[in-house]
């Protein structure tokens, strides 16, 4: 963690030039070149939609860099990152996290569709809402369990093909600086292919959402020991009272399955 952040610390990149945006590419560039030359906490204002903020930025533990974004990030935000921690101040496009390694990603509004595609590491924070197909093709290895969190709705097809890691979807409803709890805020073919990993769901769960090859389980003490961490962090990070998270009880999605589409294919060649 970055201890101190003074003012004096930040180096600062505008997005834009005699107010017309500067290109994707010149922007990553930039950021590039502000990492090369030591700086490790880099503030881009009037971001819009730039692809690829982030793509490849390395950073160890002891070491650690930090982007700050002010604006919306475009597609493919903190592609192939490797350990930075980048923060939205507001909201972000499709395709945050892909196939990241590790890292933070955190979205203090809402995020599109597609967060953490093939997602390999690291974790995901959103306080809003997200788009279709979250945490698609997921996977884990060893030690290495890549997390998404979503604080509010989720469309259809969370957690689609996923493979391994964990996805989280809490169900909150942010207005007026008051937190409550959306109704309905997960979507029909939940977890549909789902083969590895598991999705916790903040809230009941019906039958019919459920995705082919998906398994409806109460917690047990081991799941509540993976949650409470998760949970702690995020409620950390937005200034949100852990004790209002817990009122609900959660359900776990899990594979049936390591071939949940099995019974689709042919046994011979036609």
């Amino acid at each position: 963690m970055l201890e101190t952040k003074k003012i004096s610390d930040w180096h600062t990149i505008n997005a834009r030039k005699d107010k017309t945006p500067l290109s994707y590419k010149k922007l990553n560039s930039l950021i590039k070149e502000s990492v090369n030359n030591g700086h490790k906490l880099i503030k881009l204002l009037d971001v819009c939609g730039q692809r690829f903020i982030g793509a490849g930025l390395e950073c160890s533990e002891k070491d650690p860099i930090e982007l700050e974004i002010h604006g919306v990030p475009g597609n493919d935000l903190g592609i192939f990152m490797d350990g930075p921690k980048i923060i939205v101040k507001g909201n972000a496009e499709d395709q945050i996290g892909n196939t990241m390694n590790s890292g933070t990603i955190i979205v203090e509004g809402d995020c599109r569709d597609v967060a953490g595609l093939s997602m390999r590491g690291g974790k995901i924070f959103v306080k809003g809402n997200a788009g279709y197909r979250i945490g698609i093709h997921m996977k884990e290895y060893q030690d290495q369990i890549p997390i998404i969190v979503i604080g509010g709705k989720a469309k259809e097809f969370f957690g689609e093909y996923m493979a391994g890691g964990i996805l989280i979807a809490l169900g909150l409803k942010y207005e007026n600086s008051k937190i409550s709890n959306f109704e309905n805020f997960i979507s029909p073919n939940l977890a549909s292919g789902i083969h590895g990993g598991k999705i916790y769901i903040r809230g009941e769960v019906p039958e019919n959402y459920l995705g082919i090859g998906t398994v409806k389980n109460t917690l047990s003490e081991e799941d509540h020991q993976i949650l409470q961490p998760i949970i702690k962090e995020y409620c950390e990070i937005f200034n949100i009272n852990q004790e209002f998270i817990w009122e609900k009880s959660f359900y776990k999605i899990i594979p049936g399955s390591h071939r949940p589409y099995a019974a689709y294919y042919t046994a011979k060649p036609i």
